[in-house]
Parts: structure tokens; C-alpha cells; sequence
């Protein structure tokens, strides 16, 4: 493999595929004194992270190696949950004397860059900071398996769960619809299957299995149209904020769970759901839900009443923001301190708490290439200003070109055709129809 650079990755089209996909040749120009490897992967049923460094060691700990040296990082640290007993046998004689292994507990939201950067430096990032605040660079697995091949990023691994024959973890071309990379599990297995994009926590509902997969798609988790979870997912605001504004009794658990509150932030969601009833007269009870993760636990777990207080912040949170005001805090270290180590979610007790156990919990990688006849890739797949097509209908292009940059001095990332093909259609997307 050659050696990554700052222009290798720009030009790979690397970004963040954990995540919101920050341009990683960006995030890289940064100094740091430690970099910290997310292989956490807390969401229920996702296996994505642990199946690559099981099957590409060599490969994840180069690309770490490379983030570490490019910003200056005396230590590079991978975090992973102490379950995964025999990937961490794997990789501890593989670790160059810079690293280490941090074990992480199996609890949700281990993976949030705030946690993950607390377990393993023991270091709080401010309230509405990122984690370079506090000298740290968070990268994800498959990104840094990106980094360490400088080649353009055509493919995208996930995990295919819940309602399918089969689950498993998959690589498949940038541009696929949902429909066939669940084929590889063996399609559903439920009659009116629906879709959760990313996560049954932080990701989407969708029930359009003509999506194209993006590469910041780490999972589909499939199930049934009746199941709580999608119910949930398509509740109307009006019914959320009338039930909640109808039904919440100020118990605060929602507030003992968060994850934010806990390091010491701002943040109360009991207190954000008082602006259902009091409107702006609350205004003071609603700031620190700018500083909301949306990790979903307050609504998915701490609620008795099953009420929506995620929504709650998140509603405020956009209001705040799109009114361009921002509040500069400090965090409570003692909060953390105090309570962090014993208001861990375990994931066992998630998983049945959203009506998961009927599904298999595994998600082994498979070597079954998906021959593609068409992609459709999407100009903004990542943070920053959508890319601009370098095609037109009617070009051939073969798979691993230049199919898009970002405007000149924006943040962005390059797209690559995934297969090779003629370019059948030019808009918010780039389609490449197999020749």
C-alpha cells in the first residue's frame, strides 16, 4: 500500500462512514496528541466495525497508524468493546508501540465521540465543541481502512439485519438500491418489510427500498410495517408534542439517562418537554438542547410514559440554531465523576426494551460480490457543499474515475464512479447505467 497523504485522501473521496461523512482530509490537517479508533459500534445489531478488523487488520491499524502521524499524535488508541474477546486477540501483537487497546464496556452510547473520548482519556470535550477541543481525533473503522488503501472509495461495507433470512455484513458498490444489498441476506422475511437507515437509534425510517446507498450508510436494519419501533418512527409532531404535552410528569429520567447531561452538560430534556406546555415562556428550560447528541436514549429507554422527548430537544434545537443564537458554556466535571460509570445502558437490556430479541444478533462478512447494472450517486454524500458533476449524459466512465468535485474553496468531497458504464443522467445525482 503506498503511503497516505493529505492529497491521497482528498482524492480518494474519504469521508467519515460512521457518520454525518466529514471530508477525512480535512479533519486531518488538524494537530492532535491522541487519535482514537471508534470500533464501538453500540448501535443493536450492527456488526460492521468488528467484522472489518477481523477480516482487515493489517489494513485498519495502517490507516490508523497514517491518521495518528498526520496530525501529530503521540498515541493512537482503538476502542472496542471488551466483549469482542478474539478481535482484540487479534489485533494486540499487531499494534505498534504507539498504541493500545481501550476496552469499552457493552453499553449504549459508547460509540458517541463525547463517551468514547471520556472512557478513553478521561477527558470531557466542551458543551457544543468537537473532540480536537481537548487534543483528540475520532476516526472510524471503515474510514480508516479507506485511508490506509489510497484508492477510490467505490464500495461501501454494512451490516443487513432484523426481518431477513440471513443477517450479514456486505460490500457492496456506492449507488446500489437498499432491494439489493438486502438480497445478499436473502431478502425479508416478514410480508410489508419498512426500513431503519443507519440504526433502530440514530438512523431513519424509510420504506423506499430504491435508495441508493450512500457512503455513510452503515446499516438496514429491515422490519415489519406493525413493529413499535417504525410506529414510533412515523409518529407526527403534532401527536409527539400533544401527548407529551398531555402525559409528561416531570419524573426526569429522560435527564438522569442522558449521556450529554452526565458528562456535565447543559443539557435536560425533562425540562425541554415543559416547552410543549409554556411555549416560549420556558425559553431558559430549552437552551441546552443545543447541545443534544440525538442518541435517542431518553425516548427509546428512560421514559415511562413512552413520550418523545428526543424530538422535544431536537425541535428546539433546530429552532435555536436557525434563529442563530448559541450559548457559550462550561461542562460540571463532577457530574461525570460522580455518575457516568454507573448509568451505562447495557445493550442486552436495549435490545428487548425496543422489541428486538426475536431477531438473530449476528452480522458475519461475506465475500458475495454484487454484480451492479446501475448506480445512482447522490452529489452530497458527505458534509458541506453538495459535488459538482465533471460528466455529462452520454460519457463512458469506468469505475474508480472522477465523476464530481466540490466547488472551488468549499468543503467537500470527490465522487467516483463505482462501476464502469455510461452516464445515463446528470441532476442531484450521477446515474451510470453497465454498458
Amino acid at each position: 500500500m503506498a503511503k497516505p497523504s493529505l492529497q491521497t485522501i482528498e482524492s480518494s473521496g474519504v469521508v467519515g462512514a460512521g457518520g454525518a461523512g466529514f471530508p477525512t482530509h480535512v479533519k486531518l490537517k488538524a494537530k492532535a496528541d491522541v487519535v482514537i479508533l471508534n470500533a464501538a459500534e453500540c448501535e443493536p445489531l450492527l456488526h460492521k466495525d468488528k467484522e472489518m478488523l477481523r477480516a482487515f487488520p493489517d489494513e485498519v491499524l495502517a490507516g490508523l497508524a497514517a491518521a495518528a502521524e498526520l496530525v501529530g499524535a503521540r498515541e493512537a488508541v482503538v476502542g472496542i468493546k471488551h466483549k469482542y474477546h478474539d478481535v482484540i486477540d487479534l489485533l494486540r501483537p499487531k499494534l505498534a508501540p504507539n498504541m493500545r487497546i481501550a476496552e469499552l464496556s457493552d453499553s449504549y452510547p459508547a460509540g458517541d465521540e463525547f463517551i468514547l473520548v471520556y472512557d478513553v482519556t478521561g477527558r470531557i470535550i466542551p458543551p457544543g465543541k468537537i473532540p480536537l477541543a481537548v487534543g483528540a481525533v475520532v476516526t472510524n473503522v471503515e474510514t480508516a481502512y479507506n485511508v490506509a488503501r489510497c484508492e477510490p472509495v467505490t464500495r461501501k461495507f454494512l451490516t443487513i439485519a432484523g426481518a431477513v433470512h440471513n443477517p450479514v455484513t456486505v460490500r457492496v458498490p456506492v449507488g446500489v438500491t437498499f432491494r439489493e444489498a438486502i438480497s445478499l441476506a436473502g431478502g425479508p422475511n416478514v410480508p410489508d418489510p419498512v426500513l431503519l437507515v443507519g440504526g433502530v437509534m440514530m438512523g431513519r425510517f424509510s420504506d423506499n427500498f430504491d435508495e441508493p446507498i450512500t457512503k455513510t450508510t452503515g446499516g438496514l436494519i429491515v422490519l415489519p410495517r406493525d413493529h413499535k419501533l417504525a410506529q414510533r418512527y412515523t409518529l407526527p409532531w403534532k401527536s409527539i408534542a400533544r401527548i407529551g404535552a398531555s402525559a409528561c410528569d416531570q419524573c426526569s429520567f429522560c435527564t438522569e439517562y442522558c449521556p450529554r447531561y452526565l458528562l456535565g452538560h447543559p443539557i435536560e430534556p425533562h425540562k425541554a418537554m415543559r416547552s410543549l406546555v409554556f411555549s416560549m415562556a420556558g425559553e431558559a428550560n430549552t437552551i441546552g438542547t443545543q447541545f443534544c447528541c440525538e442518541c435517542n436514549l431518553c425516548t427509546m429507554m428512560a421514559c415511562p410514559e413512552d413520550l418523545d422527548p428526543k424530538n422535544v430537544c431536537t425541535q428546539n434545537k433546530r429552532r435555536i440554531l436557525k434563529e442563530g443564537n448559541r450559548w457559550e458554556v462550561e461542562a460540571n466535571p463532577t457530574r461525570a465523576s460522580l455518575h457516568m460509570a454507573n448509568r451505562r445502558v447495557p445493550i442486552g437490556r436495549l435490545v428487548r426494551k425496543l422489541g428486538l430479541s426475536r431477531f438473530e444478533n449476528k452480522g458475519p462478512l461475506i465475500d458475495d460480490h454484487l454484480s451492479a447494472s446501475r448506480v445512482v450517486l447522490p452529489l452530497k454524500q458527505h458534509v458541506g457543499a453538495p459535488a459538482e458533476p465533471t460528466v455529462k449524459v452520454g460519457d463512458t466512465v469506468e469505475a474508480g474515475d472522477v465523476i464530481a468535485k466540490p466547488p472551488a474553496g468549499q468543503l467537500g468531497a470527490v465522487l467516483h464512479a463505482s462501476i464502469a458504464g455510461r452516464v445515463v443522467g446528470v441532476s442531484d445525482a450521477v446515474v451510470i447505467e453497465k454498458s
